[in-house]
């Protein structure tokens, strides 16, 4: 899936690439916060109560439960690629920028990313978010790490994809043990990229 203007069908509905207004927004944020407290399979009512709107709303903006997860996952994914500009912007470094980055997005993948093995297990077209997910994030990951290694006056030692997909494996299983602490191995990881590059 790529992100372009308009409309792309997504499992044989319409998904709408734009923003959601304001409206949509709060509605999925409610349900991101339910998703991630009950599970994807929580009561839809549930997500209305948090939301404070009614059912029905709900089922206007979204008439079947895998439309709510993939606009909740793509949601989230915007927010994500949204706050690498924006942090680099208000952060005192490049690297402080990069590093708040990287904690966003280790806590996507630790308590939202299983919003994507939802979708695989309905049948839904996950190849296709998971091709939206690289394209959104990698090129934010790749301008924060640009600039964090000029700033450290280091050369790139790993292209923004690896990175990613670095950090991604060493979120792996962190959610079900909370004695792994994958933000520290992860900022590790963002160590040892910008030190090596230093040398």
């Amino acid at each position: 899936m790529t992100d372009v203007e308009g409309e792309q069908q997504l499992d044989g509905a319409t998904a709408h690439v734009g923003r959601p207004r304001a409206s949509q927004q709060a509605l999925l944020d409610a349900a991101a916060a339910v998703f991630v407290a009950s599970g994807v399979d929580a009561p839809v009512r549930q997500i209305a109560e948090k939301a404070g709107v009614g059912v029905g709303t709900i089922y206007r903006h979204f008439p079947t439960r895998s439309e709510l997860v993939v606009a909740v996952y793509r949601h989230q994914v915007e927010a994500c690629a949204d706050a690498g500009p924006r942090l680099l912007a208000e952060s005192e470094t490049p690297e402080v920028a990069l590093r708040a980055w990287v904690a966003l997005f280790v806590n996507f993948l630790v308590t939202k990313h299983g919003l994507a093995g939802a979708l695989r297990a309905e049948n839904t077209e996950s190849d296709a978010l998971h091709a939206y997910f690289v394209g959104r994030l990698v090129p934010v990951c790749g301008t924060l790490l640009d600039a964090a290694s000029e700033s450290v006056g280091a050369a790139p030692t790993a292209d923004p994809y690896n990175v990613l997909k670095g950090i991604g494996n060493l979120c792996i299983g962190a959610s079900h043990d909370p004695k792994y602490d994958a933000s520290h191995l992860v900022q590790l990881l963002i160590s040892g990229v910008l030190t090596r590059g230093a040398e």
